[in-house]
């Protein structure tokens, strides 16, 4: 069993990889910029769990990366079992100095790459008929807005979207959800204001954020046979929401 995790060098995304690792999985580090960091965990993947690894550079804009990325996954692996689209950026800033350039890259790293990858690599899935695809949306795209981050909060509703489309384009051969966190504890979180981290702290029920380790352990029973009925779904990870 083997599995593609895109963004996967730090964060959330090296979080997943080191919990299927752990369970025995194969795993495909994608990296853009964090070259060093991705080799250093690819070689920690093979030296700790014993399992095969790639660590492949692919910036998910460009559809020429994502053809590379995928003729060395099943060049390499001959098949691929479990797609977690990961990858994404956000470029906060204020409402009224947000340009188009900086709303369209958002967009094409968070939606048209997730849709490029889900699209070419979920067709080869369904020639033989299994396969996972798990997209990591965000609670912005559903009922957590913030104007600043008005790209982002839009390019992740689109992957809630694009989730339910290809569900139901992939019925019934591929599985298809999409994990929506709340806070996490990654460096953005840390880089967050103390009044404005306070505020948020009070919105969430067990007052605090999630760890990255809680958000991989669910995107590894989303791809697991244990999860074998969940299909089309959207599950929120966000310790609860005061009302």
């Amino acid at each position: 069993m083997n599995v593609l995790v895109t963004g996967s060098s730090r964060g959330i995304g090296k979080s997943i990889i080191l919990e299927y690792a752990k369970h025995g999985y194969d795993v495909v580090i994608n990296y853009n910029n964090s070259k060093d960091e991705a080799l250093k965990l690819k070689d920690y993947v093979i030296n700790t769990y014993k399992v095969r690894a790639l660590a492949i550079k692919c910036d998910i804009k460009k559809e020429q990366d994502i053809d590379t990325l995928i003729e060395r996954i099943y060049s390499e692996f001959g098949s691929l079992d479990v797609l977690i689209n990961n990858a994404s950026i956000a470029l906060d800033q204020d409402f009224t100095l947000k340009t188009k350039d900086e709303f369209m890259k958002v967009l094409e790293v968070n939606l048209v790459g997730t849709y490029l990858l889900a699209k070419k690599i979920g067709l080869k899935m369904l020639d033989e008929k299994k396969g996972n695809i798990i997209n990591i949306t965000s609670t912005n795209g559903i009922d957590t807005t913030y104007p600043e981050s008005i790209d982002y909060d839009a390019s992740k509703a689109g992957v809630i979207s694009l989730t339910h489309n290809l569900a139901n384009y992939f019925a019934p051969y591929i599985r298809v959800n999409a994990i929506a966190p709340g806070w996490v504890n990654t460096k953005m979180s840390l880089d967050l204001d103390a009044s404005f981290k306070a505020r948020e702290l009070k919105k969430i029920l067990l007052n605090r954020f999630a760890s990255k380790e809680e958000i991989a352990k669910l995107a590894y029973f989303l791809g697991s046979e244990d999860a074998s009925y969940i299909n089309d779904s959207i599950i929120r990870i966000d310790g609860g929401v005061r009302r």
